[in-house]
């Protein structure tokens, strides 16, 4: 028996031809039939008609307005879809068009040359302002355009003050009298780190309130020092120190430098010399930070760098030096009812001026003032309790020595 062909793909399917097996019976039994037409597509087909499609929710109920897709993959979006214009504008923005811009021959042989010179000799050296089409070329500013309608000048928009004046003729000597301070002596005594730390941070408390008015009245910022407690052999803004009182300026402003460890050592020997010790010298230091609040300490520095010998150079330091010293006598005098320097304490204070004194210094250098200056400038201040009566730098060289 001969094996039968085997049936075609889509043999039974309607309109096939295996239909064309059944009998009319079969036919007729089956009314409901669909007459034969191809299998729809899923979705649409490239370059075909778009089919209806279901409509699309919004919200919890059914919105059948829209009813064909929009934007799909099949074919390019409508002018006016949102969707498509948003994901243009963050994907694929308008690019900027180029402008191409002359460059001056003369800045591309500034370049040049300066080029050359830090290749050949890696100097530092500066550019010169150059006119180029309209701007102010500098390699160090951004460029802006240059106004015009009117004259331009190369004037300094103001005049600076020479540091003679700054020094000699300060808004700080105008200031008045310091009004009389309740400071009593601090509590802590110096038998520790934090001892000496928290004596030295009341007693700034006690001199930014008598010491701020002043300064603001005669047109300064005023801001408190910082603190720093160091070791012996510690390095500061003021380098390598070994038991020195110092005020340094730094990127943050100043700040008061003080050793403790000598004063613990001493302080069960010679209670009250340590206890005038701490208050002279840090009265000392914050002299000094009262010329940096004035524009003062700077200045003088500058007097000193560029003094005409070493002798002009060294009464220029002692000036200042002095002078920080008769401000701490100015706060001291004015807190003489609270903390009152009398008896021992007063005696012992007498002595460490005569201490100090650059003729009883081990290195005998002339930068500080004699013990004869010291005591002069620093009891002018506690007898006046007056900032003007501290101007150093106008007094004659005898008083300066």
């Amino acid at each position: 028996m001969a094996d039968k062909p085997v049936p075609k793909p889509g043999h039974f399917l309607p309109g096939g031809e295996g239909e064309q097996g059944l009998t009319g019976a079969q036919q007729q039994s089956q009314p409901n039939q669909p007459t034969s037409t191809p299998l729809s597509a899923p979705t649409t087909r490239l370059g075909g008609g778009t089919p209806e499609t279901p409509p699309q929710l919004s919200g919890s109920r059914i919105d059948s307005r829209r009813t064909t897709l929009s934007g799909s993959r099949l074919g390019p979006p409508p002018a006016d879809d949102r969707a498509h214009a948003a994901y243009r504008e963050v994907f694929h923005p308008q690019p900027i068009p180029y402008v191409e811009q002359k460059r001056s021959k003369g800045l591309v042989a500034l370049i040049v040359v300066a080029a050359l010179v830090v290749i050949a000799g890696g100097a530092t050296f500066v550019v010169k302002l150059l006119s180029s089409d309209g701007f102010n070329v500098n390699p160090m500013v951004t460029p802006s355009i240059r106004p015009t309608g009117g004259p331009t000048t190369n004037e300094p928009v103001g005049k600076g003050t020479p540091d003679a004046d700054i020094v000699g003729k300060n808004a700080i000597y105008a200031a008045g009298v310091m009004p009389v301070t309740k400071c009593q002596e601090p509590a802590f005594r110096p038998t520790s780190m934090e001892n000496v730390r928290s004596y030295y941070q009341a007693l700034i408390g006690c001199m930014d309130k008598a010491w701020k008015p002043i300064v603001e009245k005669a047109g300064f910022e005023f801001r408190t020092p910082r603190l720093i407690i160091y070791n012996e052999g510690d390095e500061t803004a003021c380098g390598v120190q070994k038991d020195l009182a110092l005020y340094c300026q730094d990127e943050q402003g100043g700040s008061a430098t003080m050793p403790w460890q000598e004063l613990v050592e001493q302080y069960p020997k010679n209670k009250a010399a340590v206890r005038a010790e701490m208050a002279q010298s840090f009265a000392f230091v914050y002299g000094v930070h009262v010329q940096n609040l004035t524009g003062m300490a700077d200045a003088a520095d500058n007097l000193a760098d560029t003094a005409a010998s070493k002798a002009d150079e060294l009464e220029a330091k002692r000036r200042a030096s002095l002078q920080a010293y008769c401000f701490g006598g100015v706060f001291f005098g004015a807190a003489e009812a609270s903390f009152p320097l009398r008896g021992e304490l007063l005696r012992q204070w007498n002595s460490l001026i005569q201490l100090r004194g650059d003729e009883r210094t081990k290195d005998k250098v002339r930068d500080h003032g004699s013990s004869k200056s010291l005591a002069l400038w620093m009891n002018q201040g506690l007898t006046t309790t007056n900032p003007g009566s501290c101007n150093t730098f106008v007094a004659a060289s005898a008083k300066v020595s």
